[in-house]
């Protein structure tokens, strides 16, 4: 009989421990591991979320590592990422394979507007930039526009708004935006295509160097200049408005899914608003006195 007993009382134990074995490495939104992908060009906004959720949560650890922007799609879509930022639209076809590859809709976590500028050494005479300029310039061989590099969000960008695919444009690279801003200046007839988000933090000391070093170009449409300020991103009418989304290979509300609802929250979007960017999701509120 106390043989019998014990033998209960054993299996109830091992019953707990499995329990709380499983409990514990089962995952949650507010601890764990998570590494995000994203294109050197959003870097500063996606780490500036990345500590705002760490802050809220201290149990989860958030890595951010750069990658091309199309390289970080393939990644997702073989199931190496969790979670990456991307700016630019997909294929339908790239949007069926996420769906088969991931077995999730297709559902697009926007949270801010940014912008690809063109910008020239800060002594150069030019004062602006026509979209048939940048038309026309993107197929010479002179190769006037200087990118990041192939694959990356800047040049999958002008190629969508040009309606271009990028390998049939022409351009220089210097590898990093940051590097752009600060060599253009050895190339006084060249036009530096950068991401905003590399030098749009209003305070931060960095920034301001690099936007002491070059002009920002507006860019004329139909006759109209549109520079890519808060009412340019706001209305979404400068012509090279791009807005950032997180795209996740994650089911469950785990620390993916939770940082990317973090970052559309409105604490999430005043961090993007301290990044110099246009938050997507938050508006301005009124109130009325009685």
């Amino acid at each position: 009989m106390k043989n019998s007993f014990k033998i209960v009382v054993v299996f109830i134990l091992s019953i707990m421990l499995i329990n709380c074995k499983k409990e514990e490495k089962s995952p949650s939104y507010n601890k764990g591991d998570l590494t995000i992908f994203t294109d050197e060009s959003f870097q500063s906004v996606t780490e500036a979320l990345a500590d705002g959720y760490m802050i809220n949560y201290p149990e989860t650890r958030i890595k951010v590592a750069t990658k091309k922007e199309d390289l970080g799609l393939l990644d997702l879509l073989n199931g190496k990422a969790k979670v990456i930022v991307m700016s630019r639209n997909l294929t339908t076809e790239e949007v069926k394979t996420y769906e088969e590859r991931t077995d999730l809709k297709f559902l697009p976590s926007k949270f801010a507007a940014d912008a690809v500028v063109f910008v020239v050494p800060k002594n150069s005479p030019k004062e602006s930039i026509s979209m048939e300029e940048i038309n026309e310039g993107m197929l010479s061989e002179n190769k006037n526009f200087i990118f990041d590099g192939t694959n990356s969000s800047n040049l999958n960008f002008v190629a969508e708004k040009l309606k271009k695919q990028p390998k049939d444009l022409k351009f220089s690279i210097i590898p990093g935006n940051k590097k752009i801003i600060e060599e253009l200046g050895q190339y006084p007839d060249k036009i530096g295509v950068v991401g905003l988000n590399t030098f749009s933090r209003p305070y931060d000391k960095a920034s301001e160097k690099l936007r002491e070093m070059v002009k920002v170009l507006p860019v004329v449409q139909k006759g109209k200049q549109y520079a890519p300020d808060f009412e340019g991103l706001r209305s979404m009418e400068y012509p090279f408005t791009r807005v950032l989304y997180f795209l996740a290979n994650e089911g469950n509300f785990n620390i993916a899914n939770g940082f990317m609802r973090f970052s559309c929250t409105h604490l999430g979007q005043k961090i993007v608003q301290k990044e110099g960017l246009q938050p997507y999701n938050v508006y301005r509120r009124e109130v009325q006195m009685r």
